[in-house]
């Protein structure tokens, strides 16, 4: 079962232990976690940019050139994603930033127009399938801040293994409660 560690949290407000500790804990209480990451995990140079217009690419028709503002002042970003809207507000990665995987951004011609960096997917963030272009973001946001503390991605989930006889152990709430002051933690 997957958990948030901010959300054991917040159900345990007591509970300020680092997720290591957390993960050394559950093991001693007989339900050990098989995976800890980080959610932000490869996203450290990706920021939140809000496109300001959107035109037609003169040499591509399914490309489009778009002048985004990502916090250092407005560039031009060639984008093929067909959800790009004047208005909107995306996961950017700005030139030298790298994507999870490690492929880095660089400045590159498309079809004779020049790109500063890239608008991002789900997938091409590693945070879903990105079947339907560009991962839309809720604005409006600030331009140029961190995508990670943007939407919330400054936490940790833990992937606990939940034996048969511990179905107090399928919620949130039951593993907050076990590990938390009054749990069999504390003991």
């Amino acid at each position: 079962m997957k958990v948030s560690y901010r959300w054991l949290q917040e159900m345990a407000p007591d509970l300020q232990a680092p997720p290591e500790e957390l993960v050394e804990r559950a093991a001693m209480l007989g339900f050990p976690v098989e995976e800890l990451r980080s959610l932000s995990e490869g996203l450290q140079d990706i920021v939140v940019a809000n496109v300001l217009s959107v035109r037609p690419h003169p040499s591509a028709d399914r490309l489009r050139l778009c002048q985004v503002d990502g916090g250092a002042g407005e560039i031009q970003v060639v984008c093929g994603a067909p959800n790009v809207d004047a208005g909107g507000w995306y996961p950017f990665a700005p030139v030298g930033a790298s994507l999870p995987g490690g492929t880095r951004i660089g400045k590159a011609k498309l079809r004779g127009e020049v790109s500063e960096g890239m608008l991002c997917s789900e997938r091409e963030l590693g945070l879903g399938p990105g079947k339907d272009g560009l991962m839309v973001l809720p604005g409006p946001l600030r331009s140029g801040a961190s995508l990670v503390e943007s939407i919330g991605l400054d936490d940790f989930y833990l992937d606990v293994e939940v034996t048969s006889n511990r179905g107090d152990l399928l919620s949130h709430e039951g593993i907050a409660r076990e590990l938390g002051p009054g749990g069999h933690a504390s003991l």
